[in-house]
């Protein structure tokens, strides 16, 4: 697999994806391959200009891509509730999901709607229920596959229970590493128990090594001294944003992919090249951690995977 790219990636023609927070960055060129491929893409997202700039984008590519557009705030599970509805009413089945939405290291500690830490809330959370509340979808698709973006940052994570949400001491950083091992434990724990309980899902995670989006720009310390070394440093250490979605479509696409695997970047400690299996720490395959955190999940959203699978 060292050498993959989207020429792999094989006909999608029949087939409906979902992309969070597919209006620019890796989202959008994940969207903008599986369009390419010919499946059936609705992208994602709060900013509803950047989503119809996002379409355009990708028409301009692909004249004949089958691409909509869906507004889903991951900070709400309100939104979150109101877009796997409307998705209901007009898609039998759901072939693939690519739970890529997130923001990072915020200064200051922020709530969700629902009263979430910002990061915890959008990145891991939001992803959570959607992914429950999609369930039925997904288990009529022939073979449904879900890839959940993490981040090398998972490597420095740890789940802190006593202070989930930050209440008594926000990190940014702290924050978001905890949110990205989150999302990695997620796509394991996901996996085991639709093993255990024959959900028939294929779950994945990936992660973009350093890739070049608007994400580490337009974030904290954009101009401080060590932001405009790393900038000065982007083109030796990092790839661009559709390098950097490689792994994710691997993952999404590839007969080679493995439920529960993980897949980033070749090179350096991750950072950038072609995809290959991607390095899990310990403290992600703890399978009790992941258990107790999947419950709190399902305690802190009001939503049970098996509640509705049970509905379905």
């Amino acid at each position: 697999m060292t050498d993959w790219s989207t020429a792999d990636i094989p006909s999608l023609s029949g087939m409906t994806a979902v992309v969070t927070g597919a209006t620019g960055g890796l989202g959008y060129e994940t969207a903008m391959a599986l369009a390419g491929a010919g499946a059936i893409v609705i992208l994602t997202g709060r900013n509803d200009a950047k989503g119809l700039r996002a379409i355009e984008g990708i028409c301009e590519r692909f004249p004949n891509a089958l691409i909509a557009y869906e507004h889903l705030d991951l900070a709400s599970l309100a939104s979150v509730a109101d877009f796997a509805r409307r998705f209901a009413a007009g898609n039998e089945q759901l072939d693939i999901l690519v739970n890529n939405a997130g923001v990072m290291a915020l200064p200051k500690r922020q709530l969700t709607e629902d009263g979430f830490e910002m990061q915890l809330g959008t990145n891991y959370l939001g992803h959570y229920a959607l992914t429950a509340r999609l369930l039925p979808q997904l288990r009529r698709a022939k073979a449904p596959r879900i890839v959940n973006l993490s981040s090398l940052a998972h490597r420095s994570g740890a789940i802190n229970f006593d202070d989930l949400q930050g209440k008594k001491s926000y990190r940014p950083w702290r924050a978001y590493c905890q949110s990205k091992l989150a999302m990695l434990m997620f796509a394991l724990e996901l996996q085991r128990r639709s093993l255990a309980a024959g959900w028939g899902l294929m779950s994945l995670a990936a992660h973009p090594g350093y890739a070049r989006t608007d994400l580490i720009p337009n974030g904290p310390g954009a101009d401080t001294f060590q932001s405009r070394v790393s900038r000065w440093l982007q083109p030796f250490i990092s790839h661009s944003a559709a390098e950097g979605a490689l792994p994710t479509l691997l993952a999404a696409t590839s007969a080679a992919a493995e439920p529960g695997g993980y897949y980033g970047p070749n090179w350096f400690y991750e950072l950038k090249g072609p995809p290959v299996a991607a390095k899990i720490m310990p403290q992600a395959k703890d399978s009790a951690v992941s258990a107790m955190l999947w419950d709190v999940s399902a305690t802190l959203t009001g939503v049970s995977f098996d509640e509705i699978a049970v509905a379905a």
